[in-house]
């Protein structure tokens, strides 16, 4: 039976094939999603707007941390912390986004 090692990126020198072409295509697309969340920002000017593309950039660092991992660079432990501080960050601007554009947004909008 196969270890479960491969499942936490680790460095090692036969990771596994189809494991890099995910993170790879995970990185690429946390990219351009980050690159449309900036272009986003800088056409509407607003927090929300703003938090939204930093919560992109941790989406786009976990793909980075991952790849750290598996080059040897990070530890397992040191990863594992920063993907869960990363998710932690990520939670903590969406909600922030989300409470801006519903109220503090909102009562400028309405203020006379």
């Amino acid at each position: 039976m196969r270890s479960q090692a491969w499942l936490h990126a680790g460095p090692s020198a036969d990771a596994d094939l189809a494991f890099a072409a995910v993170l790879t295509l995970a990185t690429l697309g946390s990219a351009a999603l980050f690159g449309l969340g900036v272009a986003a920002f800088l056409r509407r000017q607003s927090r929300s707007y703003l938090l939204v593309a930093l919560a992109l950039a941790a989406l786009l660092s976990r793909s980075v941390v991952a790849g750290f991992a598996i080059t040897g660079h990070v530890s397992a432990s040191e990863h594992h912390l920063l993907e869960h501080a990363l998710d932690a960050v990520m939670v903590g601007l969406v909600v922030g986004a989300v409470y801006h554009a519903r109220t503090v947004a909102r009562r400028f909008d309405h203020d006379p």
